[in-house]
C-alpha cells in the first residue's frame, strides 16, 4: 500500500536550531537552509555550478532501496520545491538531478543524497562536463566535506579540483540563509 502524502507542515517544516544535522558523519547544520519531517537541502561545500546543492534524507541510509516509501516521496518532492527556488534565484533554464547510489557509482558519502545542479544554456557544464565532474575528484563529496575545501570558478571555467581554494563556513551560512529568505518568499506564493 503506498504511503499518504506528506502534510503541508512536513514539506515546510522550518530548520530547527536546537536540532543537529548529519549529512554522514559530517555536521552540516549550518548550510542547511530547508527541512521537512523526512528530508533536509544543504548549500554544497564544493558546488559544480552556482547553486550546486545537495537535498538528503534526515536519517543517514546509505542507499535509495533503504528508504521508506514515505522518505523516498518526501526526498523527491522536497527536490522538486527546492528546483522552484533555484529557478528563480540562479535564474537556470534546466537541472541535473543525480543520485550516485553506491560506491561504484561514485557515492563519497554512505548517506542517500540527491545533487540539484541548476543550468543554463552554454553553461561551463555543457557536453555532458557536469556528469564527468559528478563521476571525477570534483563530485567527491567526502573528500570536500573531510578537508572542508569548496571550488571556485577561475577565468570563466573550472579550476583543476586540487586547486580550488577553500570555501569558507561564514561564506556557506550566508547561502543558506539567503536561500533560506528566497524559499520563505516562494511559500509565500
Amino acid at each position: 500500500m503506498p504511503a499518504p502524502p506528506p502534510t503541508q507542515q512536513e514539506i515546510a517544516m522550518p530548520p530547527s536550531p536546537t536540532r543537529m544535522i548529519h549529512f554522514g558523519s559530517f555536521n552540516v547544520t549550518s548550510q542547511v537552509f530547508h527541512t521537512t519531517a523526512h528530508s533536509f537541502a544543504l548549500v554544497n561545500l564544493k558546488p559544480l555550478l552556482p547553486g550546486h546543492i545537495l537535498v538528503c534524507p534526515l536519517q543517514p541510509k546509505p542507499l535509495l532501496r533503504d528508504l521508506t516509501a514515505t522518505e523516498t516521496a518526501d526526498l523527491f518532492q522536497t527536490v522538486t520545491r527546492v528546483q522552484k527556488t533555484l529557478r528563480r534565484v540562479y535564474k537556470a533554464e534546466a537541472f541535473n538531478v543525480a543520485v550516485q547510489d553506491g560506491e561504484a557509482a561514485g557515492q563519497s558519502v554512505k548517506h542517500v543524497h540527491c545533487h540539484v545542479i541548476p543550468r543554463k544554456t552554454k553553461d561551463e557544464g555543457g557536453d555532458d562536463k557536469v556528469h564527468e565532474w559528478l563521476e571525477g575528484k570534483e563530485g567527491d563529496v567526502g573528500r570536500h566535506q573531510a578537508e572542508g575545501s569548496v571550488g571556485e570558478r577561475e577565468g570563466g571555467g573550472w579550476a583543476r579540483d586540487e586547486d580550488r581554494k577553500p570555501r569558507g563556513r561564514e561564506e556557506m551560512e550566508r547561502e543558506a540563509v539567503l536561500l533560506k529568505e528566497e524559499m520563505a518568499k516562494d511559500e509565500e506564493t
